[in-house]
């Protein structure tokens, strides 16, 4: 009697075993059919079909990687920061005269601290979002207060619009640009 429920145990213990690992199974291969999704950025017709000029697009464009090169130079890769954001880069340079409160680059926005030129009573504020790392005119949102002090407790603080905004974008993505070209012609390493 003991050994037929020793059995019976065991026979349900390969039970469980089995449906477990069906289970796993089915899961794994789940997930590998969902990460086979279609990424960002994978269109095929930007690209030219001639798998030669695909390769040079791409290395000339610094999206590739060579072995010799990394090896013969004795160079130990590149590292990306912040600061290889062209229009990150080209945000803080164009307000670098004003003190920064708040600076997020994972949550792409830049807020500097109140600043005036003189001792007057007046001061401004600049906020600017990333909205993306493209550089186009819709990719900063900025914001410019403008905070009034008629005693040191008794300030108006109003958003500014207008010109100055345009300016600041402007030069902004100018900046950028160049920071875009430089970049593009220190990464260039025509294909052999």
């Amino acid at each position: 009697m003991l050994y037929k429920s020793n059995k019976l145990t065991i026979n349900i213990i390969m039970f469980s075993l089995k449906n477990l690992k069906t289970t796993f199974l089915i899961l794994l291969v789940s997930i590998l059919f969902n990460s086979c999704a279609k990424l960002p950025g994978s269109d095929a017709r930007k690209f030219p079909p001639d798998p030669k000029e695909r390769v040079a697009k791409n290395i000339e464009e610094g999206r590739g990687f060579r072995l010799m090169d990394k090896f013969s130079k004795g160079g130990n890769g590149t590292f990306e920061f912040a600061s290889s954001n062209e229009l990150w880069r080209a945000s803080l340079d164009t307000i670098d005269f004003m003190p920064l409160s708040s600076v997020n680059y994972g949550g792409g926005i830049i807020i500097t601290d109140w600043y005036s030129t003189d001792s007057s009573n007046e001061s401004i504020k600049v906020s600017i979002r990333f909205l993306t790392n493209e550089i186009r005119s819709d990719a900063l949102d900025i914001k410019i207060f403008k905070r009034a002090c008629k005693t040191q407790t008794n300030c108006t603080v109003s958003e500014q619009s207008g010109e100055l905004i345009l300016e600041l974008k402007t030069k902004i993505l100018k900046t950028a640009k160049i920071y875009e070209e430089q970049k593009k012609t220190k990464n260039f390493k025509p294909y052999k």
